[in-house]
């Protein structure tokens, strides 16, 4: 996917979970930010960020805020943080055949039970369902995810296990929205139950996935995967 507009700027402060006051060239900007998480690792008074602008009049704020560089011991690590790019890239990455096959179904947001999924495919005889969790958490180039606790993931690993029960395939991807990574792992430390829930749908059959994304200011695409570490 390919962001437009963009404009390299300095980050000075997070009033709320939606807006972020950031220095550019063109003055000091009020930006949404595409990421309602906490990301108290990322957006550091002073780091460099990236927005993408909007010509829509409509619009309260003028500017998006979706990356950031983040330093590290290794260097600056890029790290996408727009909460919406990750169906999309993945979405990009399936259709063309990135689950080992191109399915001829593929439908974004579809409701089983008391969930509603990201996509539900058919290919052949076969139908299922995938869930996607973009991953933006990264401590000594390890990819953590959640980085708060999600009750909401958890009833999704769980109706994942019963849609496999059921006869769908089912799937959980985590979408890491930046390069490099060793390996993706539950955070235990922040959300114990979710580490629980995922163990116990793998164990059910569910699969787990993890990609990797090359990430520039101007886009995010899915280039390769990363091991799951349960």
């Amino acid at each position: 996917m390919v962001y437009e507009n963009i404009l390299k700027g300095k980050f000075l402060a997070r009033p709320n979970r939606f807006i972020a006051h950031v220095e550019t060239e063109e003055g000091v900007e009020v930006c949404h930010v595409k990421n309602t998480g906490r990301c108290r690792e990322l957006l550091i008074p002073g780091c460099t960020v990236w927005l993408s602008g909007s010509d829509n009049p409509a619009r309260k704020t003028r500017y998006d805020l979706i990356g950031v560089e983040k330093e590290t011991s290794q260097g600056i690590l890029p790290v996408n943080m727009d909460s919406q790019a990750p169906n999309r890239v993945f979405g990009e990455w399936a259709a063309a055949g990135g689950l080992g096959f191109v399915p001829k179904l593929l439908r974004p947001e579809v409701r089983y039970g008391d969930s509603r999924f990201d996509f539900y495919w058919e290919h052949g005889e076969e139908r299922g369902f995938w869930e996607v969790k973009g991953v933006t958490l990264e401590e000594n180039g390890v990819a953590r995810f959640p980085d708060a606790p999600t009750l909401r993931g958890v009833k999704h690993l769980e109706e994942l296990a019963r849609a496999k029960e059921a006869g769908y395939r089912a799937g959980v991807c985590f979408v890491v929205q930046m390069p490099g990574m060793k390996w993706v792992e539950p955070n235990d430390a922040t959300h114990p139950q979710f580490g629980e829930a995922l163990r116990r749908a793998a164990a059910a059959g569910v699969e787990v996935r993890a990609v990797e994304c090359r990430v520039t200011p101007e886009s995010l695409n899915i280039c390769g995967t990363v091991p799951v570490l349960l």
